[in-house]
């Protein structure tokens, strides 16, 4: 199972061109071709962040506007949403897996780079209608439709687009959920995705009266004191190594499940784990390690732009973005990141 990250990270130049008018006409042709009282079922891939559970919800809201079909939302893997995402607009469609359609009328999915991401709900992107709307470079065109756009700093980017051209109005709610999955996947607009055009999108998106620093608060400055006290002593066993990555310098640090224990925290603590180290001056390359099993681990990495990691984790059967990528590792935290050196070098 490939863990891929949020942040976008990569540049806007030397991407892959988005959707063709084609894959847009088909997308939306596979939509209002739904009949009415027809069912859509909403994908998006395991352990979602805020773009893939903005995106996802933002658009079902958007279907909603449009009337005459039922919606669903779900993801595999465990329910449990951390709290910043939590009663997020659209909520109310998110259901169980094995609560959710299994024949749909239309399936689409958010933000997921590989079929691998979806978990047993993949089987459900086997139909030629079904559409994929992303924004990952390494997106493996599974499913029927393709509305993947490289170029978009991230999937909310797409989905704005897609409800533009389905004559959906933005409204608060939303206009929140594609705020959040927009701030989240830039970094609050520090990656260099970060375009004029998203800011354009951003503006769109505050008219509707959203209010940001709320939103700002509950996603990026909210965290239990346990998961502090975690944090610093993960942050304790960082490593830095000056000569790898040609030079560049790595620092990477791991997190395991004695750790979430004994800080009584959950896994999804440590997906903020990554900014704290990331910030190292004398490291172009990080990485975190947060083990999932006796011998596996999601493994998390950074580039502030003379390393592309991508190519690193997609080595290691993994994928994401020029600057921001991840996989699954099996093994020791050593044999993990010695075979993270052996290809930065």
């Amino acid at each position: 199972m490939i863990a891929v990250p949020s942040p976008s990270g990569q540049t806007a130049t030397d991407l892959p061109t988005g959707p063709t008018p084609g894959e847009w006409s088909a997308a939306v042709a596979a939509i209002e071709a739904v009949p009415p009282g027809g069912r859509v079922l909403l994908l998006c891939h395991v352990n979602p962040d805020g773009d893939a559970l903005g995106s996802m919800l933002g658009f079902g809201l958007g279907l909603c506007r449009l009337g005459g079909r039922s919606v669903q939302a779900t993801f595999s893997g465990s329910q449990d949403l951390p709290p910043s995402l939590q009663g997020m607009p659209g909520a109310e469609l998110l259901v169980p897996p094995d609560q959710s359609w299994t024949d749909p009328d239309l399936v689409l999915c958010f933000d997921v780079a590989a079929a691998s991401r979806l978990g047993p709900l993949a089987e459900r992107m086997d139909s030629p209608t079904a559409i994929v709307v992303d924004h990952h470079a390494s997106n493996t065109r599974f499913g029927g439709i393709h509305l993947v756009d490289p170029g978009a700093a991230a999937t909310s980017v797409v989905v704005d687009r897609l409800l533009e051209r389905l004559g959906v109005p933005l409204d608060e709610q939303i206009a929140e959920c594609l705020y959040i999955a927009l701030v989240t996947d830039t970094g609050s607009f520090r990656f260099d995705m970060t375009t004029p055009a998203v800011h354009e999108l951003a503006a769109r998106l505050l008219a509707t009266g959203i209010r940001p620093a709320e939103i700002s608060r509950r996603v990026f400055d909210s965290r239990p004191f346990g998961a502090v006290r975690l944090f610093g002593a993960v942050l304790q066993r960082s490593v830095l190594e000056p000569a790898a990555a040609g030079g560049r310098g790595l620092v990477w640090t791991y997190a395991t499940l004695a750790d979430l224990e004994t800080y009584r925290q959950p896994p999804y603590v440590l997906e903020a784990l990554i900014d704290s180290v990331r910030c190292t001056v004398e490291a172009d390359v990080s990485c975190v390690l947060k083990q999932v099993t006796q011998t596996s681990w999601a493994v998390s990495m950074r580039s502030k732009g003379g390393v592309d990691v991508s190519q690193v984790a997609v080595s290691l059967g993994g994928g994401g973005h020029r600057l921001a990528a991840g996989f699954t590792g099996a093994g020791s935290v050593e044999e993990i990141v010695a075979a993270i050196r052996a290809r930065l070098d």
